[in-house]
């Protein structure tokens, strides 16, 4: 159940994903690759027929069922997820502008690596830097440019991002890799894990949680390896996709 509808160019990166229930509508839409999409997307809105309703979205990024308005161009960095229910506004009216109310054309940039928060709304003319954090529910007004944590309504810095040191990094890999072996045992999985900071093997297949850079085999038991440690924040990005092994039998 997609619908796509351009006046201009559309393009969809490789190994990226659609979802069901998807309206694109717009001039010139631009995917990049590894995005995925669950399901219940619209892009167009009332403005969809102008000659700058321009849609760009980066690498390796992940959307929902959001409403994003392209009356003006929206652009999205890469590394960059909108949780569900978000919403991309780049014009708004409704009483007449000849009796002094508002009527406001303008579009919005999210730079690299920022995550929206559920229910989160960002209205025309907004800026965001690259790695903030908005939180859900908030309604983004006016531009963010600082790195850091970000919420309300309208939303404020809230607090910096330290970021941590070589010891706390280790210990906070241990944690994330103790916590899998028992998603593993309930998957009814039996890796082999070793940590040798920063690179973490798992059977034959090494990544290194620094860099993200990866060799080695590729199974079922390292896609669902993969799926889990994302839940942390560390994506691994391959030719694969990110899969658990549970199931319900």
């Amino acid at each position: 159940n997609i619908s796509i509808s351009v006046k201009g160019d559309f393009s969809i990166g490789d190994h990226s994903r659609l979802g069901n229930n998807v309206s694109i509508r717009g001039n010139n839409i631009r995917f990049g690759k590894h995005l995925f999409h669950s399901q219940g997307l619209q892009i167009g809105g009332g403005g969809r027929q102008h000659p700058n309703s321009d849609f760009e979205i980066g690498d390796r990024c992940t959307i929902h069922n959001n409403f994003i308005n392209v009356c003006e161009p929206i652009k999205i960095g890469n590394d960059v997820g909108l949780s569900q229910d978000v919403a991309i506004i780049t014009h708004g009216y409704w009483l007449s502008a000849l009796e002094g109310y508002p009527a406001v054309f303008s579009g919005v940039t999210i730079g690299d690596g920022v995550i929206i928060g559920y229910r989160t709304t960002i209205l025309m003319g907004v800026e965001i830097g690259e790695n903030c954090v908005v939180g859900a529910n908030s309604t983004v007004t006016r531009s963010i440019l600082q790195k850091g944590i970000y919420g309300g309504t309208p939303a404020k810095f809230i607090k910096e991002i330290t970021p941590l040191n070589e010891a706390d990094q280790i210990k906070k890999t241990e944690e994330i890799i103790d916590n899998y072996r028992k998603i593993a045992e309930y998957h009814d999985l039996k890796p082999e894990i070793e940590i040798n900071f920063p690179v973490v093997r798992i059977d034959d297949f090494e990544v290194n949680f620094l860099t993200m850079e990866y060799s080695g085999e590729e199974t079922i038991v390292t896609d669902d390896y993969r799926d889990y440690v994302r839940k942390w924040g560390s994506l691994i990005y391959t030719r694969r996709p990110f899969i658990s092994n549970f199931t319900f039998d």
